[in-house]
Order: C-alpha cells, then sequence, then structure tokens
C-alpha cells in the first residue's frame, strides 16, 4: 500500500502513522527523517540540505523532492510506504506523481486527519515529548503512567518552546494556505478518505483502518 497522510499540525499524524505501518508492514516515511539520516551520513544531497538549514533556510522544494524520491528507491518501499510531512505543496504534489510513473507505481490511498483549529491549539499546547526517545504524550488525552517520565523508555518529558498558543497558530495558517489546497487536488483524483481526528485516539486508528481495508 502507498499513502499519504494529511493534517494539520497537532492532528495526532504521527501517532497514527504508528499504528497505519505496524498493521500493513510499511516504512513510515518523514521528511523530517530523511534530512536528518543524510546529514548525518554525510550524502551529497544531506549537504546540500545542510546549506539551506545552517542559513535557517527551508530546504527548496526541488532540493525535498530529490531526497524523497532517494528514500522511494530503497528496497524497503517496495511492497509499499507511508509518507508524512510529504507532499505540502501542489508543485510537490505533482513531482511525486510524475516520479511514482516512472517507476510504474501510484498512490492508493490518502488519508486526511481533520480537526478543529481551537482542539488543535489545546492538543498542542498540553503536548509533551520524550527528550530520550521522542514519544509524544498529552497531558489531558494522553498521559503518561508517570507525570514527567516516559513510559517507553524513562526519560524526561518536555514541553517543545513552539508548542505555543501564538506559534501553534502560526503554523496552522501555513498549513491551510500550503497544505490544505492538496485535500482538494486529491479529492479530485478520487484516493482521499477523510478522517475525524477528532474522537479518540484508538477510535481514529480502527477509522483509518477501516478505510484503507475496504
Amino acid at each position: 500500500m502507498r499513502a499519504i497522510l494529511l493534517g494539520p499540525p497537532g492532528a495526532g499524524k504521527g501517532t497514527q502513522a504508528e499504528t497505519i505501518v505496524k498493521e500493513f508492514s510499511i516504512p513510515h516515511i518523514s521528511t523530517g527523517d530523511i534530512f536528518r539520516k543524510n546529514i548525518k551520513e554525510g550524502t551529497p544531497l544531506g549537504k546540500k540540505a545542510m546549506e539551506y538549514m545552517d542559513q535557517g533556510k527551508l530546504v527548496p522544494d526541488d532540493l525535498t523532492v530529490e531526497l524523497v524520491k532517494d528514500r522511494l528507491l530503497k528496497d524497503d518501499c517496495k511492497n509499499g510506504f507511508l509518507l508524512d510531512g510529504f507532499p505540502r505543496t501542489i508543485y510537490q504534489a505533482d513531482a511525486l506523481e510524475d516520479f511514482l510513473k516512472e517507476i510504474g507505481q501510484s498512490l492508493d490511498y490518502v488519508i486526511n486527519i481533520s480537526v478543529r483549529k481551537e482542539l488543535l491549539i489545546e492538543r498542542a499546547v498540553g503536548r509533551r515529548l520524550c527528550k530520550n526517545c521522542g514519544q509524544a504524550y498529552h497531558m489531558s488525552f494522553n498521559k503518561p503512567l508517570k507525570e514527567g517520565v516516559c513510559d517507553k523508555c524513562g526519560g524526561e518529558l518536555i514541553q517543545r518552546k513552539d508548542d505555543t498558543k501564538e506559534t501553534v497558530e502560526n503554523r496552522i495558517n501555513v498549513y491551510r494556505e500550503q497544505t490544505e489546497p492538496l485535500i482538494d487536488y486529491y479529492t479530485k483524483k478520487g484516493i482521499i478518505v477523510n478522517i475525524d481526528g477528532e474522537k479518540p485516539i484508538a477510535q481514529v486508528s480502527q477509522d483509518i483502518i477501516a478505510a484503507l481495508r475496504k
């Protein structure tokens, strides 16, 4: 299965991605992970990306596309993949479609998790991340067993500096401007799966799996 995970910041994409990749035995591919891996390994693409990041600039579309294409050619993607954080723009979506056509593949689903802005802000402000392993928690919806301590590895839970109301509102506005047009783009292609992301986490997972199993 080849799929894309869409949704605004705080919609729970990371949590749902874990369920999807486990259920369908496909790799979870996020642009952040790709950037970090290429930079760590010192690849030519990683070095190019680092030049922009060192200057505090966004990695250009063309370079992001090249990094994703390189990742999708790896052996573990032969039976499918789940893209998270890509594409972010219509340009990137067109580039992805062209590339998949070149290698004789196509997307099966685009999972769009929708959540109201007010709830997104509430979720972000209450979010905590493990300093050690990156596991996400929430002080209202998904509490750790012991306050301030990660259930998985025992690491310290921290609040990200950018998890403030103002910053979250800005991230949502950027998403609406740049990425939300993809919902219409993929709806026209007939592969969008709309999911109500305001339900409890387990129910959202069940809804996604049921839709993808159809």
